[in-house]
């Protein structure tokens, strides 16, 4: 013990309590004592005593009584009995009482330590026993509300595979009670196409590694009465298992005992790998669709550039003019599809601003309707709907795709349901749509229609899939839409049934930002007198996008590469602002005029237009670039914006729209160009 145990000596002979006391404060002991029962239970009640040495026959009471007391009020000191030959019965009577001992008068001092040492140390064992003891108790609860508190389904086997314990996450999980399944093999929960890979780990006879691996298996879950018609259900587990032995694995002759293991149930985990899968798979084919509508665009610009010419020069009575505007019709009809191919490519945002779904919503199902007079439409748009930013073109042209998805599906006519909602998204709730958590608007898009099965839904947003016949669509309306959303950190989902309709959901984030009005600007062709340096890897983009520039009064040079705009721009650096170089006969400048804007394409073999960019401002830091590619605005775009390029516009665009773009980042310069300005005043080339 810690401290000096602490002793109580009870006797009506005061020469008696001296001697004891003498002799065992010699050892140390810390010694009281009482020469009646009365004194001696107020000492009891007034301080702890570790031993009381208690004579039986007292002046006021029997020591029996003062026994009683002790095991009422002080269980823990441990009590010899003091007695003479004649009162042998009551020490007996105190022994069952609960007396450790008793020494008979006279007894030798040596007997006295002995006694007493022996009850004191019996004391502290059983001190250190029920130490011991309440701790197991407190690790046994402990391991016990770890075990039935776990998420995992814990379990044992015995040698023939029955359970004997199973943990009360079973009912959660399987719908099974931890009773109905002890004593019953293990193979009433199993699926039973995954019965023989189970066989291994439910009744694992042998040692090492393989003991604690992983299998994934399907587990049944218990059906209730009015489903038992219903296709049995199961869950996706994870089964970790090692066998239980009488002795070590090493040692030889060990006997299997049965064994115990973990049931995890990875749904969820299921569910993120398939939709990592399913991010992954669709990235891939966002590549190859970019890499297709970029150069589709391409090709459709050299069509486009020259319809738009030929239209110049033909007035509304040309015999031609009609399928000349037909033309660029078909070729505005391609450049959809390409913006839908870019759209699922997550190709970017073009011009993007705070916005009210709500009125994009209004007007888009308006004119919808009027087409389509057998949909009933249906809407429920919440007030205060919180801003959003987005591109409005884009976001109207998802909507359209709902619609029409919509209106496919019910081909004799139906009902078209539109709501919007705020919704804030939890964390978990943002865990499962694989999104940020905050302030969402949520638009939901529900039709009357046929519905799709599980198979259709997991396809639906791919491009170039399509339930449609042959003719009837591309495949890339919901694939567009899915690019355009997950572009705007969005998510589109659906959630159909076969014969029950569908219904399309969006969660766009909220924006702080106010919505601001404006007006659409007037569309006309606008000329210009400054000096353009026209730069794409495409011949057949050179020549038609020359001959625009020209027919807007622009002084056109060319380069084929970005090493050779950066030649021309050092060129002309070093010759001065004054300089005006000669003209070949394809109207390209090739001495040392310097230009007032470059046009500058993306995408090129070698230098691409990034570092073009980089190497252009490095030479003449005050050089305006606007950005031209087949691709949208996003992604490399957007960097090259950000550092400071001018302006963008995609391929394919007609005259107007570059004339528009090209007067918005000009408009701040002196109406007469640099170069003209040294031509003209001058009239000869300054070396």
């Amino acid at each position: 013990m810690s401290r000096a145990p602490d002793i109580l000596v009870v006797d009506d002979e005061p020469r008696m309590c001296e001697s004891l006391a003498y002799l065992l404060n010699t050892r140390e002991y810390r010694v009281s004592t009482a020469h009646c029962g009365r004194d001696a239970i107020d000492l009891l009640s007034r301080g702890e005593f570790d031993l009381a040495l208690l004579d039986i026959h007292l002046p006021d009471m029997m020591g029996h009584e003062i026994m009683d007391h002790i095991n009422a009020h002080c269980p823990e000191t441990v009590v010899i009995v003091i007695t003479g030959n004649a009162n042998l019965d009551s020490a007996v009577a105190a022994l069952r009482r609960g007396a450790y001992d008793y020494l008979r008068k006279p007894f030798e001092f040596d007997e006295l330590l002995r006694t007493v040492e022996n009850a004191l140390n019996q004391k502290r064992l059983k001190r250190e026993k029920d130490s011991i003891h309440k701790r197991l108790n407190i690790s046994e609860e402990r391991y016990r509300y770890l075990v039935q508190n776990s998420p995992d389904i814990i379990y044992t086997l015995d040698p023939r595979g029955n359970f004997t314990f199973v943990s009360d996450a079973v009912e959660r999980l399987l719908g099974f009670k931890s009773d109905q399944l002890v004593g019953k093999h293990y193979s009433t929960i199993v699926y039973e196409e995954d019965l023989d890979k189970a066989k291994w780990f439910f009744n694992e006879r042998r040692t090492g590694p393989r003991a604690s691996s992983g299998i994934e298996l399907r587990l049944k879950v218990a059906e209730s009465e009015d489903s038992r018609d219903c296709e049995i259900r199961h869950l996706t587990v994870e089964l970790k298992s090692t066998g239980i032995y009488d002795r070590p694995p090493k040692e030889e002759g060990k006997r299997y005992l049965g064994t115990h293991g973990v049931i995890r149930d990875i749904s969820e985990r299921k569910r993120l790998q398939a939709q990592l899968q399913h991010a992954e798979r669709m990235k891939a084919l966002g590549t190859l669709s970019g890499g297709i509508a970029h150069d589709f665009n391409n090709l459709l610009m050299g069509i486009q550039g020259n319809i738009s010419l030929m239209l110049m020069d033909t007035d509304a009575e040309h015999p031609h003019y009609v399928r000349l505007r037909n033309i660029e019709e078909y070729v505005k009809s391609g450049a959809d599809l390409t913006r839908q191919l870019l759209g699922f490519a997550r190709g970017g945002k073009y011009q993007v601003k705070a916005a009210n779904l709500n009125e994009l919503i209004r007007k888009s199902s308006e004119m919808f309707g009027r087409t389509r007079k057998e949909i009933r439409i249906h809407r429920e748009l919440q007030e205060d709907l919180w801003p959003v930013e987005i591109d409005e073109g884009q976001i109207e042209q998802v909507l359209l795709n709902l619609y029409v998805n919509a209106w496919h599906a019910m081909p004799q006519g139906g009902d078209l349901y539109l709501e919007t909602r705020n919704q804030r998204i939890t964390e978990d709730e943002a865990l499962a749509h694989m999104l940020e958590k905050g302030p969402y608007v949520r638009v939901s898009v529900r039709d009357t229609g046929v519905g799709m099965d599980e198979a259709t839904q997991k396809r639906i947003f791919e491009p170039f899939f399509t339930t449609k016949e042959m003719g009837r669509g591309s495949g890339l309306g919901l694939a567009s839409a899915y690019g355009i959303i997950r572009n705007h950190d969005g998510i589109i989902g659906v959630q159909s049934e076969k014969g029950k309709g569908s219904e399309f959901y969006i969660f766009l984030p909220a924006s702080k930002k106010a919505v601001m009005e404006e007006e659409e600007p007037e569309k006309r062709v606008l000329n210009g007198t400054e000096t353009v340096l026209l730069v794409d890897d495409e011949e057949m983009i050179l020549e038609v996008g020359q001959a625009m520039l020209e027919k807007l009064g622009y002084r056109v040079i060319t380069a084929r590469s970005g090493m050779e705009a950066v030649e021309i721009l050092k060129g002309a650096d070093s010759s001065g602002d004054m300089a005006v170089g000669s003209r070949g006969a394809s109207g390209s400048s090739r001495g040392g005029v310097s230009p007032d804007l470059v046009i500058l394409d993306m995408i090129m073999p070698g230098m691409g237009g990034g570092e073009t960019f980089d190497r252009l401002k490095a030479i003449n830091p005050d050089i305006k670039v606007l950005l031209s590619s087949g691709y949208s605005v996003d992604g490399q775009a957007s960097k090259i914006l950000e550092r400071g390029c001018n302006g963008f516009i995609q391929k394919p665009f007609n005259i107007n729209e570059l004339s528009e773009k090209m007067r918005e980042i000009l408009k701040e310069d002196n109406p007469l160009p640099r170069a003209r300005r040294g031509e003209e005043t001058m009239g000869f080339h300054m070396n």
